[in-house]
């Protein structure tokens, strides 16, 4: 959806006079006023006069090198978008264009549908800077990967939850989906226990084969397998007085876990290849992505470790859950990542967070901290957009087109085709393919930002083709910025 500016205002630097004339002509309208200039001081000098809200700059300038001139411009308002165009590219000149912060690159002669939509975007993203949603505090404070975040009602009861089990000193079970943040309610619960300052350990159960697991978690002496080649101290020996985290526990055979039952009954255990008892005290955090009950009445986890294991079990919920963290999320990914990246991203853009509020988020907290990432590492300017998104975010895929029909739902086909024959309608194949392109055109279209040029080259036909079946089928794409005079290829 675009949204409704005031005139907006587009500065040109370009030493060449009937490029500057024919810009000017085309993109300037009663929404959006071009101002031109022939050389970098000239720009620089409209730059401070007028304040635009885009500019587009020519790499090759009479006077100074167009990313010099950027830097000059970046150095007066580095929050306005500008677009570097040239005739002349180079890998390098491309990338150190992208890397000092440019918001487009693009190359002559410049094909006009791509550069109203680059044009339109990049005054978008600088009006969306005052739209946009500004974080609840100063973005340029310290986050850390480790802080439990969000407000909900849900996360309240996680909250009381560690509360009342952290100070007692029992065993914890974690329950949630992949990417909940599970390790980070155990380090929680160790942080407001009374072993907070003693040894803590997380291991992850599903990592490691049985025998290495076993190894891992209780130690072996030399020559107790193929490879044993000196004695091992186990985890649970090196974490004795303090607490151990056991991730993925739903993931461990049954050998190891009637060795785990035994030491939480009685805190006792042998290396493997020694039949020496070793005895610990040691406070076990278990943690699984698993239906442990459906897993017991299966046979696949024992019961009795399931009720050593649950003695307090706290339950995260999936992110899909608690909608109203997101922007919490989101504020705080940004604090975190702005500084591993270098960023100044200080805002989101609306339609953005709306995505990231709709999205259903299978990975939770982790696929959201993925996303951020991805999204600032191919964001410009302070306003994370929607475009700078991940794909799989938006809705979108990145699957190669179908080669047949599959794709289409054939019974709705069929019933389509008859009712044509029974009608014995004249034209079925004109028909059908008509009824086709109302449903493929709009969603490529759409897809390409309504760039008829990309939207053809998707499709596999000529842009005289597509401009035909828009017309005939009576198809309307608005767009923010017109041409006064039908633009001629």
């Amino acid at each position: 959806m675009l949204l409704e500016f005031e005139v907006s205002k587009l500065l040109i630097i370009d030493d060449e006079p009937n490029l500057l004339y024919s810009l000017k002509k085309s993109l300037e309208t009663d929404e959006l006023e071009v101002i031109t200039a022939a050389t970098a001081e000239q720009g620089i000098a409209a730059f401070e006069t007028h304040r635009p809200d885009a500019v587009i700059l020519d790499v090759r300038l009479p006077d100074m090198s167009g990313l010099d001139a950027f830097n000059c411009l970046h150095q007066l308002e580095s929050r306005i978008p500008v677009i570097i165009i040239t005739a002349f590219s180079t890998t390098e000149t491309a990338i150190e264009a992208m890397k000092r912060g440019a918001f487009e690159y693009l190359l002559k002669p410049v094909e006009f549908d791509e550069l109203v939509l680059t044009v339109q975007r990049a005054i978008e993203m600088r009006q969306l800077g005052q739209a946009a949603t500004t974080f609840s505090v100063p973005i340029d404070g310290d986050a850390t990967a480790e802080q439990i975040v969000g407000r909900s009602p849900a996360m309240q009861e996680v909250y009381k939850a560690i509360g009342q089990v952290a100070p007692q000193d029992v065993n914890a079970l974690i329950l949630g989906e992949s990417g909940t943040g599970k390790e980070m309610i155990a380090r929680a619960i160790l942080q407001h226990s009374r072993r907070a300052d003693l040894p803590f350990l997380a291991i992850n159960c599903a990592a490691l084969p049985e025998n290495l697991l076993e190894s891992e978690l209780f130690g072996h002496e030399r020559g107790a397998f193929t490879g044993a080649e000196k004695r091992r101290v186990g985890k649970f020996e090196q974490v004795d007085g303090g607490t151990i985290f056991l991730d993925e526990i739903g993931d461990m055979t049954p050998a190891t876990q009637a060795k785990v039952l035994r030491l939480l009954q009685d805190g006792s255990f042998e290396r493997v290849g020694n039949n020496e008892t070793i005895q610990v005290d040691v406070r076990v955090i278990a943690a699984t992505n698993r239906n442990l009950l459906e897993m017991v009445k299966a046979g696949d986890f024992r019961e009795d470790l399931y009720y050593r294991l649950s003695v307090f079990t706290i339950q995260l919920p999936p992110l899909r859950e608690r909608v109203e963290d997101i922007p919490i999320f989101v504020e705080h990914f940004v604090k975190l990542f702005n500084q591993e990246l270098r960023k100044q991203v200080r805002s989101i853009a609306p339609d953005a967070m709306l995505q990231l509020k709709q999205y259903s988020w299978p990975g939770n907290v982790r696929e959201l901290q993925s996303a951020v990432k991805h999204a600032l590492v191919r964001n410009v300017g302070e306003v994370l957009t929607l475009n700078s998104l991940p794909q799989s975010c938006r809705g979108e895929t990145s699957t190669a087109p179908a080669t047949g029909p599959s794709k289409l739902d054939a019974a709705n086909l069929q019933q389509f085709v008859n009712e044509l024959l029974s009608e014995e309608q004249p034209n079925l194949y004109q028909k059908l393919h008509n009824e086709i392109d109302r449903i493929v055109l709009p969603e490529v279209l759409s897809h390409a930002g309504g760039n008829q040029a990309q939207a053809s080259e998707i499709l596999g036909i000529a842009r005289s083709t597509l401009r035909t079946k828009i017309t005939d089928l009576g198809l309307t794409f608005e767009k923010r910025l017109r041409p006064e005079t039908e633009h001629q290829d």
